[in-house]
């Protein structure tokens, strides 16, 4: 893999990866071409057997339906084995219904790739990555360890990328929803931006 680090609107490489599908209780190899055409999303935490990740987890879950309603795939990505993921999805009451493909990075080389590998411990930060339908990486998000994520932003803003991409020169206002106003950036409205939102 290349050392150069990833910026947004970078074009990712192909990468292949290991997950245990809590669906059919198998593992699989995949790549990122198999999501050709979809948004796919790689949500990365720390470690199974943890405290905040569990529930971070939980949060994704509940929105895994809206998630691929909205034509995208979600991955959630740590360092441990494919069978520490089966186990902890089997003993951990938080994730009785969980369903996201979870990816094994025991080598390490999405965590180095998406710079998020804490060398010290061997274990990923917190780091949420969007990567559009045909490749490039549209949001990074890495948050200090002890801090959960909200999994209802990471919702909104998978619809508001689709909405900018789906309607060229419009720009998504902060906490902005579906429905509400969007913005198209002109010399006309600099001065003026709460006209537009009116």
């Amino acid at each position: 893999m290349e050392n150069t680090p990833i910026t947004l609107e970078s074009t990712l490489e192909n990468l292949s990866f290991e997950i245990y599908n809590p669906k059919t209780d198998k593992s699989e190899t995949k790549m990122l071409s198999d999501y050709k055409g979809k948004r796919t999303i790689l949500v990365f935490y720390p470690a199974d057997f943890t405290f905040v990740c569990p529930t971070e987890l939980k949060d994704l879950g509940k929105i895994h339906n809206e998630i691929t309603e909205n034509n995208a795939e979600i991955f959630v990505v740590s360092t441990d084995t494919i069978f520490s993921h089966k186990r902890r999805k089997e003993t951990e009451s938080l994730l009785k219904d969980f369903n996201i493909p979870m990816i094994s990075d025991r080598t390490w080389n999405l965590s180095r790739y998406f710079n998020v590998l804490n060398e010290k411990t061997g274990n990923a930060e917190r780091g949420t990555f969007i990567i559009s339908p045909d490749g490039v990486l549209k949001v990074i998000e890495i948050t200090t360890e002890p801090l959960g994520r909200s999994a209802h932003e990471l919702l909104r803003k998978i619809q508001a990328l689709h909405f900018i991409e789906t309607n060229p020169g419009h720009a998504c206002p902060a906490s902005r929803n579906i429905g509400l106003k969007t913005l198209q950036p002109s010399l006309d409205i600099a001065w003026n931006v709460w006209k537009e939102l009116e």
